[in-house]
């Protein structure tokens, strides 16, 4: 994944509609806005759209930051997206999450460092991508620890971050420069 294949859109190649989307707004990093919004600016439509739903699954679902975080970070591994994993390992650290723990989510449920939610949480992760859906226990499991909104924006989240790595992995969105020196697992086949 060595250069895009969309590159990110230069802020002076802007669309009124893309440059309002970005005012003011939390897409930033280190000053300029992240890779994934700007390369999204090609297709305006689509990124106002899209940026409704990230939006509510990023900073207003009923997860806390760190489960949100944990999802996240499982979902872009399992994805194999130096992207997704980059940068939310920043973000993941920020709220809280280890450099032990995110090397425990690279392993995955069978690390035995997590606690019983925790790990239940990688479990659902993990079926979700394997699978696109829980099992019975697995469900049961959550609907007892979790509310249903939470367990419904746990789906959502996991969700949402397999599309986002499958467009990033296909368009080559190069990772930001605030992220260095953060391993990054390789797309398979690719």
């Amino acid at each position: 994944m060595s250069s895009p294949r969309i590159a990110p859109l230069p802020q002076d190649e802007w669309d009124d509609d893309v440059a309002g989307l970005f005012k003011g707004g939390s897409f930033v990093g280190d000053g300029k806005i992240l890779n994934v919004f700007s390369t999204l600016a090609h297709h305006p439509k689509l990124l106002k759209r899209w940026l409704v739903f990230a939006t509510h699954v990023l900073g207003k679902s009923t997860l806390d930051a760190r489960t949100r975080e944990i999802l996240i970070l499982r979902t872009g591994w399992l994805c194999g997206s130096p992207y997704e994993w980059g940068q939310h390992v920043v973000i993941g650290r920020a709220a809280g999450i280890t450099d032990a723990e995110i090397g425990d989510i690279a392993v995955g449920p069978s690390s035995i460092n997590w606690s019983p939610g925790e790990r239940q949480l990688l479990v659902a992760a993990d079926e979700l991508f394997e699978h696109r859906t829980l099992t019975d226990g697995t469900f049961s499991a959550l609907a007892q620890a979790w509310t249903t909104e939470q367990v419904m924006d746990l789906v959502f989240t996991v969700g949402q971050y397999q599309l986002v790595a499958t467009a990033l992995n296909s368009f080559r969105v190069q990772r930001d420069d605030d992220v260095e020196g953060v391993p990054f697992p390789e797309p398979a086949g690719v």
